[in-house]
């Protein structure tokens, strides 16, 4: 993901927007095991991020670039947070 980060200037609109999906669909994911594991604030910053992202997406892609290269930088450090504090991935993701 951070080599997307560094080349996000080079990329053309339509690839730069792909890159926003696909950050906000694994922060939609990082969500989804933060809450399975208990941790409901921060999956609920996860999934509002993630919604930000994906409903700007388009305007992320074709305005500032700087402002769009803090936003991954931001949601990239929020992944990197979580998969630090829990480096073991859920086997299963069953809520009882």
């Amino acid at each position: 993901m951070e080599e997307k980060i560094n080349t996000i200037k080079d990329l053309n609109v339509e690839d730069r927007e792909e890159v926003f999906v696909d950050i906000a669909r694994v922060l939609e994911n990082t969500a989804r095991d933060a809450f399975i594991e208990g941790h409901r604030h921060f999956a609920a910053m996860s999934t509002n991020m993630a919604e930000a992202i994906r409903i700007n997406a388009d305007e992320l892609a074709r305005d500032d670039l700087r402002n769009a290269e803090r936003v991954l930088q931001q949601a990239t450090a929020m992944i990197a947070q979580f998969k630090a504090a829990h480096p073991y991935p859920l086997v299963s993701k069953s809520l009882h």
